[in-house]
């Protein structure tokens, strides 16, 4: 039974990894609402959300169908109203500002100043699971206390340019992999912490609801703590 004042999750459900987030969305204690037309994104009143997810996936795929389907826009305009929200792989891809090297006629929502390109870490045999350090806190960049989530990498982009808009949150190596827009709550990573079960982005979005106040009568230390099996 959905308990008063349960946040609702939107995760876009045109195609990609779906069913995963929403396993972790739920096992964290929040409610699941997945996405395939405009009416159920927003409405006259505003956001029917109070987060949104966009997964992995095929980015050209999940841009044609968002555009035909006429999600794109009341995706945009509910981001830019500030509703949280967390984008994986093609997720991220969504949210860039800019794609170096789009598909024939691939759009983004624009939404996170950053420039991304596709696949950048090899084809599928090349996916593999990391560690990756996340740095909410751009002042104290490389220090070990920072918090870090398991993740795969899987036929994923990398963030090659960084506008003042954002900043940087993950790396794998020399790769940036991760941002977090500087004014508004919107993270991007090329990883799939879902697949790895790791709750720590979507306990984040969680977080990020009750600190913009859609959601009362809930504490950060009620969202659960393990990993999700």
């Amino acid at each position: 039974m959905t308990r008063p004042h349960t946040p609702v999750v939107g995760v876009l459900a045109l195609q990609g990894g779906v069913a995963e987030h929403a396993r972790v969305i739920e096992a964290l204690g929040a409610r699941v609402t997945l996405l395939r037309r405009a009416a159920e994104v927003s409405g006259p009143d505003g956001p029917r959300v109070d987060a949104l997810v966009l997964p992995g996936g095929e980015s050209g795929v999940i841009d044609r169908l968002s555009r035909r389907l006429g999600l794109a826009d009341p995706l945009r305009e509910t981001i830019r109203a500030g509703v949280p929200t967390l984008g994986t792989c093609a997720g991220l891809i969504m949210l860039a500002d800019r794609i170096e090297d789009p598909a024939p006629g691939q759009h983004s929502l624009g939404v996170l100043d950053v420039a991304v390109r596709r696949n950048a870490f090899g084809a599928q045999i090349a996916s593999h699971e990391a560690e990756f350090r996340l740095d909410f806190d751009a002042s104290r960049s490389g220090d070990a206390s920072a918090p870090s989530l398991r993740g795969a990498l899987i036929r994923a982009p990398e963030i090659v340019a960084v506008g003042p808009e954002a900043r940087p949150l993950a790396r794998s190596g020399n790769a940036i992999v991760g941002a977090q827009a500087r004014r508004l709550p919107i993270t991007g990573v090329a990883f799939h912490p879902e697949v790895s079960g790791d709750p720590t982005l979507h306990r984040m979005l969680l977080d990020q609801i009750e600190a913009r106040g859609s959601v009362t009568g809930r504490s950060a230390s009620r969202w659960r703590r393990t990993a999700v099996a």
